[in-house]
């Protein structure tokens, strides 16, 4: 089972060898994970400084708990081979924008956070600026301008179709993590 990204044209090539591989294979592609905003940069950002700069601007995406996709990968896993040969594509179970995430962890928190587009060029320029390798930026920096332009701005049905279920709900994380601290300043 190999975890790919839904949109992502640069997980393309990897997909393909997989393919040609001869092994039995099924791909899960994921949308993005609700945890990145409470794991990584995007957490330290919001904790420290309550506000999230992003080159997202207001494109919708369908944010996807972690656990939703282990669910579906140790499903694939243990079917034998129900799923061999597919592709799974799995999203959250509504669009937001990252503005309308960021307000939904600034309402479970009390705290007053805020997001702030900036465009690719800007992100990349403050990521060289805090130490992150050019070369690691040009890549992360290209994956943005196509993965944040609107393709993902609409929901899959993988995890009912593999779990029998919705997925989890942006706000059900948001909860969890603010009764965990997550965003504490």
């Amino acid at each position: 089972v190999l975890l790919s990204a839904r949109g992502e044209d640069q997980a393309l090539p990897t997909e393909e060898a997989l393919h040609a591989s001869g092994a039995d294979w099924t791909v899960v592609r994921a949308a993005w994970f609700a945890q990145n905003f409470s794991e990584g940069p995007l957490v330290a950002e919001l904790r420290e400084s309550g506000e999230l700069v992003f080159p997202a601007d207001e494109v919708r995406e369908p944010f996807l708990d972690v656990r939703d996709i282990a669910d579906v990968v140790v499903a694939a896993l243990m079917s034998g081979d129900r799923y061999v040969g597919r592709t799974l594509t799995l999203s959250g179970a509504r669009l937001l924008t990252f503005g309308e995430a960021v307000a939904e962890i600034a309402g479970a928190t009390g705290r007053p956070l805020t997001y702030r587009a900036v465009s690719t060029r800007d992100y990349g320029e403050a990521l060289v600026g805090f130490g992150v390798p050019p070369e690691e930026v040009a890549g992360m920096t290209a994956i943005f301008d196509t993965l944040l332009d609107g393709r993902n701005a609409h929901l899959s049905d993988g995890v009912r179709e593999v779990l029998g279920r919705a997925p989890r709900d942006f706000g059900d994380f948001v909860r969890e993590e603010a009764a965990a601290g997550t965003w504490k300043a």
